[in-house]
């Protein structure tokens, strides 16, 4: 079995930049991220099995010890300046397709990873505030192999990816440092260039109705999805709202 290697994975990395500490079995790497007291200026954990995984709203994510990916890479840098789940979306998106160049993934609002619409990964943004610190925890799972899944979800086995882990893990890291550093101005495009959905009818729900149907429009400079209802365009925010019918 492919297991993961520290010193692998830390020489390809800036180390008087980041820590990476690497668990067989943990809870969540989210959790642990909101445990940690970090001593450097990002740290990164990643588990070869979650027992808590979860993505949005609560929701289970299922993180057998199948060679995926199951990270978080957390800071205390100011990272207010643009969506990080959006922006963490095409930073996933442009790794996998930089290490196999004929996987297409594509996006959904507001932290989907998609291939062939089905969902192989997803995106949980946290914040811890304490003090006048805040500390950004990015959780993000990427199915490589997984043998059970609903039907909505997909991997990414037909592609053996799950020999380069190692390698997408680098790139992941490595992008989301130079994103701190504020270095890609561009995602806003890069992201509407590949959400699945975007000028597309689509479902929306909420706690309080039913789903109704609208046109998924554009997103804003924050990252808010602009959608076409029939009271007019409407913004939402991460979290108002459920999107449905793409998988």
């Amino acid at each position: 079995m492919n297991k993961l290697n520290l010193s692998k994975i830390t020489k390809n990395l800036p180390k008087n930049r980041v820590d990476v500490v690497i668990f067989n079995k943990i809870d969540s790497t989210n959790d642990e991220a909101k445990r940690v007291a970090l001593t450097n200026e990002f740290h990164v954990i990643i588990a070869e099995k979650q027992t808590k995984g979860r993505g949005r709203q609560g929701k289970k994510w299922s993180s057998p010890d199948s060679q995926n990916i199951y990270m978080t890479f957390c800071t205390e840098n100011d990272l207010s300046f643009g969506p990080i789940s959006l922006i963490t979306g095409v930073i996933c998106k442009n790794s996998i397709e930089k290490i196999n160049s004929k996987i297409n993934i594509g996006l959904k609002w507001p932290n989907d990873i998609l291939h062939e619409n089905k969902k192989v990964g997803g995106i949980l943004v946290e914040k811890e505030h304490f003090g006048k610190k805040i500390k950004t925890i990015i959780g993000i799972g990427i199915n490589l192999n997984l043998k059970h899944k609903e039907s909505w979800w997909g991997d990414l086995s037909e592609f053996n990816l799950k020999k380069h882990r190692i390698e997408l893990i680098v790139e992941i890291i490595n992008s989301l440092i130079k994103v701190s550093d504020h270095t890609n101005k561009d995602w806003i495009n890069q992201w509407k260039k590949s959400c699945v959905h975007l000028n597309r009818e689509i479902e929306i729900q909420n706690e309080s109705s039913l789903p109704n149907k609208a046109i998924f429009k554009n997103i804003d400079k924050n990252g808010n999805a602009i959608i076409e209802t029939d009271k007019g365009l409407e913004i939402f925010q991460s979290g108002q709202i459920n999107i449905k019918g793409i998988y």
